[in-house]
């Protein structure tokens, strides 16, 4: 008889594919939904994009299996636009590896140095795939709450001196989802301190690096003296262009680290279709309007959303990046999200579902049109006064 394994049996249902389960069924049912669940961009790929990958996909020489840390080319890419937009140097060689995805290298990175009962540390709330690729590789998540009070920063000397002395990795991501609160550079100093000190690593999540309002743009972890010699950073171009489906990002960084994931990698998987590498180069290295256009067009949705929830006296912390909206309700988190659910067919994500100290939150996503989300708006307010 078939029986799970102890550590999948550890495994959380998966929040997002569950929302996504929910909206599905739904529609399947004739309403209709609005969703502010799942942080997919309804925006399409840039046509520029688009025609890379379809010129590239007519050369047979990238049929072939794509094995190693990625094509030099687009290595090249990634380090000239370090370099560009954050000052940054990286030796497209040494200190780059290419994904399928963020989410596989988050997910794979503790395989290359967690041994069972070794410890990680943990934001929450924050993204699921932190603690399951922990539980998965045989360690043990520790959870780092973060708190508007702390301007949800993690408080590293609330960490006990025992788990600090048994953690391995530190997972810091910024800005942050769901929170979308940016981490400044007083602060990321003092985190590559204190793992400096402890001998742990920091895997830096920086999905949403250039997803940001108001022309302030976050700091760039990897620029900060120390960052290479403790950590490793995680990107994509899900985000930032609007390819969440073509499963293409890169781990950059410390040598030694980045050489540890790309072995582990070319042991389970043949790397990432090379016409996808190529249309990533017209990303990055090509012109950067159609990205500036599409954080205005977030950033007028992130207003009226504000405004709107604002009018329905919520108290609303305005976000500085990231396409996410952290709205306190005070109250139950899945009670408010089931009640806009039946009474609104408006989906959004229990903040609960981040973790512990997300109760009491929930989260939008802004990837819902204007006059959508301005239809929200009045479905709430009907919803919540016949509460």
């Amino acid at each position: 008889m078939f029986e799970t394994s102890e550590k999948m049996k550890k495994l959380p249902p998966y929040l997002f594919a569950e929302i996504d389960k929910k909206r599905k069924q739904l529609i399947a049912e004739g309403h209709q939904v609005i969703s502010f669940g799942v942080g997919d961009p309804d925006l399409p790929t840039p046509e520029r994009i688009v025609r890379a990958m379809q010129k590239a996909v007519e050369d047979p020489s990238v049929h072939r299996y794509p094995f190693g840390k990625g094509r030099a080319d687009f290595r090249k890419a990634i380090a000239d636009y370090y370099k560009k937009y954050s000052d940054v140097h990286l030796d497209p060689d040494k200190e780059i590896c290419v994904l399928i995805g963020s989410k596989e290298g988050i997910a794979h990175f503790p395989f290359t140095c967690i041994n069972p009962g070794d410890i990680t540390l943990v934001p929450e709330p924050g993204y699921p795939v932190y603690q399951i690729g922990t539980i998965l590789a045989g360690g043990i998540p520790y959870l780092m709450p973060i708190v508007e009070q702390n301007h949800f920063l993690p408080d590293l000397s609330k960490i006990p001196q025992n788990v600090v002395e048994k953690a391995k990795i530190l997972y810091l991501n910024y800005p942050n989802n769901p929170t979308s609160a940016c981490a400044d550079i007083d602060y990321l100093k003092a985190v590559i301190t204190f793992c400096k000190k402890h001998q742990i690593i920091i895997l830096y999540d920086a999905a949403y690096h250039e997803i940001y309002f108001d022309g302030k743009r976050p700091v760039s972890f990897l620029s900060i003296p120390g960052a290479k010699d403790i950590g490793i950073e995680i990107h994509s171009l899900s985000k930032t262009y609007n390819m969440t489906g073509w499963r293409i990002g890169w781990a950059c960084g410390n040598e030694k680290l980045v050489s540890a994931l790309a072995t582990l990698k070319e042991n389970i998987d043949s790397g990432t279709f090379e016409a996808i590498q190529i249309a990533g180069i017209e990303c990055l290295a090509g012109p950067q309007d159609d990205v500036e256009e599409m954080r205005k067009i977030y950033q007028k949705r992130r207003d009226v959303l504000v405004e709107g929830l604002k009018k329905l006296k919520f108290e609303v912390k305005i976000p500085q990046a990231t396409f996410y909206l952290w709205l306190n309700v005070k109250q139950n988190s899945i009670t408010f999200a089931e009640n806009l659910l039946l009474k609104a067919k408006i989906i959004v994500t229990p903040g609960v579902g981040f973790g512990p100290s997300g109760e009491g939150y929930v989260r939008f996503a802004l990837t819902v049109d204007v006059e959508k989300i301005k239809k929200a708006i009045e479905k709430m307010e009907q919803a919540i006064s016949e509460v």
